[in-house]
């Protein structure tokens, strides 16, 4: 079954991929829509699985990653409501470059390759917001890049946890392994930054979670170094 429309032109028109687009091209979009549901752990795909389309989460949280060949797993980025991913394969069709895993009870809507494709023939507009949101992808990958290399680690943590605050609010439902990950720093030197800030007063530690008590301090942090 289509899931309703309205719903998914709200989603969609809130979401900065799709937010330029005109009120009649979301009506279009969402016409080929379909819902999706996961439970808490099930997988979406995995890598190598066919790239046939593209996904928007409506509420939820899903974990993109992969594994290596001792099969330790890389988080390479942690999406909630409201985020779009599966850009890549929705334009080329080829194999997913990673995993997708739901972290909780999770709601999506599905848009197909193939209905996608017959869609940008008739509204240009939808193609050119599709190659910014690729832009801004491949300099946001730029940036993390040049603060794996620059920056040191506390930096790192402390720049991601200020992402995280925009995307999640002042409650992170987030692991120190998880952040490691996405920092490229190792669990225990996640756990003795996070100590440290709890000692100052900035967030409080519990199990896969984080309390940020100072979110401008914080984010002064993560911007200049210095609270």
């Amino acid at each position: 079954m289509r899931s309703a429309p309205h719903l998914v032109v709200r989603l969609l028109s809130v979401n900065p991929f799709f937010a330029g687009l005109a009120h009649d091209a979301l009506v279009k979009i969402a016409a080929i829509c379909l819902p999706r549901h996961l439970a808490p752990h099930e997988v979406l795909f995995l890598k190598g699985d066919p790239g046939d389309g593209l996904y928007a989460i409506r509420h939820g949280r899903i974990r993109i990653g992969t594994m290596d060949d001792a099969g330790q797993q890389l988080t390479m980025n942690l999406l909630g409501g409201g985020d779009v991913f599966g850009e890549i394969a929705l334009l080329d069709g080829r194999a997913r470059s990673a995993d997708a895993i739901a972290l909780e009870d999770t709601e999506m809507f599905f848009v197909p390759r193939r209905d996608f494709l017959n869609l940008l023939d008739n509204e240009p507009l939808i193609a050119i917001r599709l190659i910014e949101l690729l832009c801004e992808r491949l300099r946001g990958m730029s940036e993390r890049m040049e603060d794996t290399a620059f920056l040191p680690a506390a930096s790192r943590l402390a720049r991601r946890i200020d992402v995280l605050i925009t995307d999640y609010g002042s409650e992170l439902h987030i692991s120190q392994e998880e952040l490691g990950a996405l920092t490229g720093v190792t669990r225990e030197t996640v756990n003795r930054q996070l100590q440290r800030w709890k000692e100052v007063g900035l967030l409080s530690l519990g199990r896969g979670r984080l309390v940020i008590h100072n979110v401008d301090g914080f984010r002064r942090l993560a911007k200049t170094g210095a609270i």
